[in-house]
């Protein structure tokens, strides 16, 4: 069947009142919009303003985001639907509190060059993943210790909370697996190392009660050779914790052993290093 004939993608006309919400939203630089703000718009009731966004959804003019919260579908998109807001700001409406996290936010931050096929999402609630016109969205639930350092960014006309320089590194460094595993996370220091604070890296680490985190710090830091301050290395040897740590959790347990930094040594240093002979 060819597309032309295949209507069941294509977009219904709008009836009187929905071009009139529609266009009401539009005018108010509103992409996304609950129930309450239907309400609000037409002055009905609340059942009728379900009535009206099931409807619009089977229609193609809106995307369900979560629960009563919908995305409208520009008329830029044509016929077909075939559009997309920013994943961030589709994730900013999907749980709450939120901040964009890990491998996303060491792209965002320019720390990786690859480009993730997932959008993590941090958050202190519990929420379960989910695919939004074919962008999958990961949400890692933080305790409250762990949910700071980030702040709201501007994408579009929407503002979306992302971790900054120093915790994206932290939670990285927190969890290798959410970032492509601790070789992508070496690389990402070693681009980041002229941006970040360190220092403000440890202290993150500290806060977050996670000694981990500076054991895995300190080894890269020196593995890599990134020119770090001595006092520092010194107050990260002392803050570890004394049992040893696993460098990659994603890896195999299985490798040698340093007691500088008390860590299982999973992951080879020439492989940690493999991307130095793509980009030096």
């Amino acid at each position: 069947m060819s597309d032309a004939n295949n209507t069941e993608n294509v977009r219904a006309g709008l009836s009187r009142t929905e071009s009139l919400l529609l266009s009401s939203l539009s005018e108010k630089d509103k992409t996304t919009f609950g129930l309450k703000d239907i309400v609000s718009e037409l002055k009905c009731s609340y059942e009728y303003a379900k009535v009206l966004a099931n409807n619009l959804t089977r229609k193609r003019w809106l995307i369900i985001l979560k629960r009563g919260t919908y995305l409208i579908v520009p008329l830029s998109a044509g016929v077909k639907s075939q559009y997309t807001e920013h994943e961030f700001v589709i994730a900013s409406h999907l749980v709450s509190p939120h901040y964009i996290a890990y491998w996303s936010a060491l792209n965002f931050h320019g720390f990786t060059e690859q480009i993730p096929f997932t959008v993590f999402v941090a958050t202190t609630k519990r929420a379960k993943n989910r695919e939004i016109l074919g962008i999958r969205f990961r949400f890692v639930t933080l305790n409250e210790r762990k949910f700071f350092g980030f702040a709201a960014t501007t994408i579009g006309r929407n503002k979306v909370n992302v971790s900054d320089y120093e915790k994206t590194l932290a939670d990285a460094l927190d969890h290798p697996e959410y970032c492509g595993g601790v070789s992508e996370v070496a690389k990402c220091l070693w681009n980041a190392r002229e941006k970040v604070s360190f220092e403000k890296v440890l202290r993150s680490a500290e806060r977050m009660g996670n000694s981990v985190i500076v054991k895995r710090l300190g080894y890269l830091l020196e593995i890599l050779n990134i020119d770090t301050d001595e006092k520092l290395i010194s107050k990260m040897r002392v803050v570890i914790s004394p049992g040893m740590s696993v460098l990659d959790p994603n890896m195999p347990r299985k490798g040698s052993y340093t007691t500088r930094w008390n860590l299982l040594l999973n992951v080879s240093k020439e492989t940690l290093e493999a991307w130095r002979r793509g980009f030096c």
